[in-house]
């Protein structure tokens, strides 16, 4: 006669982290214990670490897979100006944000990887530097192009990222704002950001001429 324990899928750690997602996504970060996701997948904790460090292993696979779905969202973003190429960045962080905040909150338990700072061993998180370089590459693009006022690209796309994240966070706050002033509330910041970083002398007519 086969048992549960018999029938039972072999654990796997793809199953593990699947299974943690959801828990982080019904119930935000507090929700995740290795104790309770045992309890979901019908394990004990210890059986747990044959596959799976520790919550912190846990964690930085959900913010893996978080950060990888950001950088095909930027990368579906195609337009050939490089200002339009960064608003629309822009907006698909804060998408993706909007979408799903308790899996957004995870995504900056580990950071990027920016050059000048050194981090600890290990706390970079590759794919979070991979979804800053996409961004980057289109800073440097307009400031190449003229199209931005500024020496250090760098410092442009922590301004652009921290101002994006802000709406992102005050979104999530659920002020009850009508969905249109939502929207004008993304393309105001986004727009007066960018508009302070435009070379002197800039007009309507030369900003259209400028766009291939």
């Amino acid at each position: 006669m086969s048992t549960d324990h018999d029938e039972r899928a072999p654990l796997r750690r793809d199953a593990i982290v699947a299974a943690a997602t959801d828990l982080v996504r019904a119930g935000g970060l507090s929700a995740l214990s290795l104790r309770r996701l045992g309890t979901v997948l019908g394990v004990t904790a210890p059986a747990l670490y044959a596959h799976v460090h520790d919550k912190s292993d846990l964690l930085r696979a959900i913010a893996e897979q978080q950060f990888d779905l950001l950088v095909e969202r930027f990368e579906t973003v195609r337009q050939a100006d490089p200002i339009e190429r960064i608003k629309a960045q822009c907006r698909a962080y804060i998408d993706h944000a909007r979408e799903s905040p308790e899996l957004f909150d995870v995504m900056f338990v580990f950071p990027p990887d920016l050059g000048p700072a050194e981090l600890p061993e290990g706390a970079e998180l590759p794919a979070a530097t991979r979804a800053f370089t996409v961004a980057l590459g289109a800073v440097e693009e307009a400031i190449a192009a003229g199209r931005i006022d500024a020496d250090d690209p760098v410092l442009v796309s922590l301004a652009l990222w921290t101002s994006c994240h802000g709406v992102a966070s005050a979104l999530q706050l659920g002020f009850g704002l009508p969905a249109d002033l939502e929207e004008h509330l993304i393309d105001e910041v986004i727009g007066r950001l960018l508009k302070g970083w435009e070379p002197a002398g800039t007009t309507p007519a030369s900003r259209r001429r400028s766009q291939p």
